[in-house]
């Protein structure tokens, strides 16, 4: 299984839009796609109609050890779409995981035997414990930077933590890229950053951005993701086009 965690411990970068329609578009071109959702505000949950009632076993539970993979999965209205849903009590996690027994390996443990083709992670905006075992469980790491000058600041802390993990804990750890989101051609800031970022990262970034667009916010209130509230709109036309350019840089399913 090939698994991706998606971090930026910068909130508000469309870290948790990307998640679910990304992990959407890769379940609908036929690959068995299972989310994590590792954020303590459950978002992705939410966004894929999955609501508190349905949430029996989580990704607390998982990380904790307190149930496996199957418990906690929950089938949403996505086919090959599974989904580990998050709640509140992944708050907690952090500090019980301090003490525990390979604290940064739990997720790469209960995700070990999973029967998918790959694994989207949701990450916190933070580089706590809770990211920190996304990044021990991934193969590789997807950045939503958002287009914004302030943005940019917190992409070298993530870029050092990166290295570090891979120093200390998973050495196959790799930047599969970064996704240049809340793009406003309008705006010549917008323009400005991509322009630096493009500069500075080279191949690392892809090429198709994410727009600002108003189908994007509305959706997740629905409890759909935007592929299928509205799969003409401009938002998520480039979704698709990401999870295209994501297969070209991961390769193609393999065929039984």
């Amino acid at each position: 299984m090939i698994t991706i965690a998606i971090a930026n411990q910068k909130g508000g970068v469309g870290k948790t839009t990307t998640a679910i329609n990304v992990a959407t578009a890769m379940a609908a071109v036929g690959w068995r796609t299972l989310l994590v959702d590792l954020d303590p505000q459950g978002n992705a949950s939410t966004g894929l109609g999955v609501g508190s009632a349905e949430r029996d076993y989580t990704s607390y539970d998982l990380l904790l050890g307190e149930s496996d993979l199957a418990q906690c999965s929950v089938a949403t209205k996505i086919p090959n779409l599974t989904l580990v849903p998050g709640t509140v009590d992944l708050s907690g996690a952090e500090i019980e995981l301090v003490s525990g027994d390979h604290r940064t390996q739990r997720l790469r443990n209960a995700l070990a035997d999973a029967p998918h083709d790959i694994c989207f992670i949701d990450c916190p905006p933070s580089l706590g414990l809770l990211t920190l075992n996304a990044l021990g469980a991934a193969n590789s790491l997807l950045v939503p930077l958002q287009c914004e000058f302030f943005a940019l600041e917190g992409l070298s802390q993530l870029l050092q933590t990166v290295e570090q993990v891979k120093g200390r804990f998973n050495p196959q750890l790799v930047i599969v890229g970064i996704v240049l989101t809340m793009y406003d051609r309008r705006n010549r800031l917008t323009e400005q950053v991509a322009e630096d970022v493009r500069e500075t990262l080279g191949e690392l970034v892809f090429e198709e951005v994410i727009p600002r667009n108003v189908r994007l916010s509305e959706a997740p209130s629905h409890g759909l993701p935007a592929l299928l509230y509205d799969h003409q709109c401009a938002g998520s036309r480039a979704y698709m086009n990401l999870a295209r350019e994501l297969i070209g840089r991961i390769g193609a399913k393999e065929t039984a």
